[in-house]
């Protein structure tokens, strides 16, 4: 036991001191909390498979709990949650919530200021893996479904849908909504960050991706560049060739055929990032340098409403030596991130096209498209999502801005495709170290998610629906 003014062992809050000083904070939601993130459910390597099912079990019993109907569904993977809270008016919407209970390793323990399993409040902050990835963003929004639920105020009926596998793919949460014959009349998601601490947003889309892999050979054996120079094909120069027809321009911008299909930014998203801190700042912050002068003014277009590719890494002969040899094998992987209203088939196709067309004769080239996911976009007039700006605004004081992201989230293309309008929003903070040690989670932004869930529902309750 730590001595008076000495600090506990690992960081660790003193017996009793354990508790949010905030008035306004719900303690039976951070206790319940605290009693999800002490599981340790660890999908993307070093967990267990029982403390992956005791997760979903827990959360089941939850959700029954509240007089609610709930079921673990297995999988090929890790199992899912599905259930169910019936609204306590008759002809109610229904409204889908989605989280995930998996989360990373904790991988280097050694590196955590206190265990991460055992969730430590320090500052104002919540300490634990998952304490914002995904357990303390969603779990509000699941809270607030079972208390209002359990005393007959639920004003929608809710389906609660946790998988297990978010960290991994989620290929199998997509096979089960694409399956899935109940659908809802919207859907909200809780596992994405503010504009800042004063500003909540609302996600609109996620691009896709097209993932492509390139092998090159042109010869049995590496070569004395001194003896056939010039005379033998070098694998790495058909490598920068082949690339040299996908790569982006100097501003940044693929070349037209890339950018088929894709939809312009409304004005109302353009006002919206327009109040956004400066691109410029945003590359620089982070350790990048812009591409080109006009980088920073063009950073939320180019990494929200635009097409990008990048490669992401080249082999082929050896830099770690001085060896002057011609290379007969090069690799390369590299991948296209396509805006709304993409295609990620016929995009693929395109790459392949331009690139068999630039193999030069008597090489051997294998290209693999290694994945292909299309992007989704979501209506910002929609009324689900006209609710939800104004549910935001009262629970937060701040109307949220409406983002896109940059990268993929594959489940949102099963959401479009099931045309069920989807409220992508969430409370973390950049500075949570997600997927980091001492990965935390901000005590207000555990009230503002149950604040926003409750206006979220009562003003979903006027949704028509089908």
């Amino acid at each position: 036991m730590a001595q008076q003014g000495q600090t506990p062992p690992y960081g660790l809050a003193v017996p009793g001191t354990n508790v949010c000083d905030n008035r306004r904070m719900n303690q039976r939601l951070l206790d319940e909390l605290n009693e999800l993130i002490r599981i340790p459910s660890i999908s993307s390597g070093g967990g267990d498979l029982a403390d992956l099912m005791r997760a979903a079990e827990w959360l089941s019993a939850k959700v029954t709990g509240a007089g609610g109907t709930a079921e673990i569904v297995t999988t090929a993977g890790n199992p899912l949650v599905v259930g169910s809270l019936d609204a306590d008016v008759p002809d109610a919407p229904t409204v889908m919530i989605y989280g995930h209970y998996d989360v990373q390793s904790a991988d280097p323990v050694e590196d955590w200021t206190s265990p991460p399993f055992e969730p430590t409040i320090r500052d104002g902050r919540l300490y634990a893996r998952g304490a914002s990835d995904d357990k303390g963003n969603f779990y509000p929004l699941m809270f607030v479904a079972c208390e209002l639920a359990s005393e007959g105020k639920l004003p929608v009926n809710v389906r609660i849908i946790v998988e297990g596998e978010e960290e991994v793919g989620s290929q199998n949460i997509i096979d089960f909504i694409l399956a899935d014959e109940q659908g809802a009349d919207c859907c909200i998601i809780f596992d994405s960050i503010m504009i800042d601490a004063d500003t909540p947003a609302i996600t609109l889309a996620g691009r896709g991706m097209v993932l492509i892999e390139l092998d090159v050979v042109t010869g049995t054996r590496n070569l004395h560049s001194g003896l056939y120079g010039g005379s033998a094909m070098n694998a790495v120069h058909v490598l920068n060739h082949l690339l040299d027809q996908v790569k982006p321009g100097p501003d940044g911008r693929v070349r037209p055929e890339l950018r088929d299909g894709l939809r312009e930014p409304t004005q109302e998203e353009l006002d919206a990032w327009s109040k956004l801190p400066p691109g410029e700042g945003v590359i620089t912050d982070e350790g990048g340098t812009p591409v080109w002068s006009g980088s920073g003014d063009e950073y939320y277009i180019q990494n929200w409403a635009d097409a990008s590719l990048d490669i992401h890494g080249i082999a082929g002969g050896d830099a770690a030596q001085v060896r002057t040899i011609i290379p007969v094998t090069a690799n390369a992987k590299f991948s296209i991130r396509l805006a709304p209203d993409q295609h990620a088939r016929a995009i693929a196709d395109t790459l392949v096209e331009l690139l068999e067309a630039a193999v030069p004769e008597g090489a051997e080239v294998k290209i693999n498209v290694h994945s292909m996911t299309d992007p989704a976009m979501f209506d910002p007039n929609s009324d689900a999502m006209n609710i939800a700006k104004d549910a935001f605004e009262r629970a937060c004081g701040t109307r949220p801005v409406l983002t896109r992201i940059g990268g993929t989230l594959p489940i949102l293309v099963a959401l479009a495709e099931r045309k069920i309008p989807t409220i992508v929003s969430g409370f973390a903070l950049a500075e949570d170290a997600i997927h980091a040690p001492n990965e935390s989670y901000w005590l207000k932004g555990l009230e503002l998610g149950e604040k926003t869930a409750r206006e979220l529902y009562a003003g979903l309750a006027n949704l028509s629906h089908g």
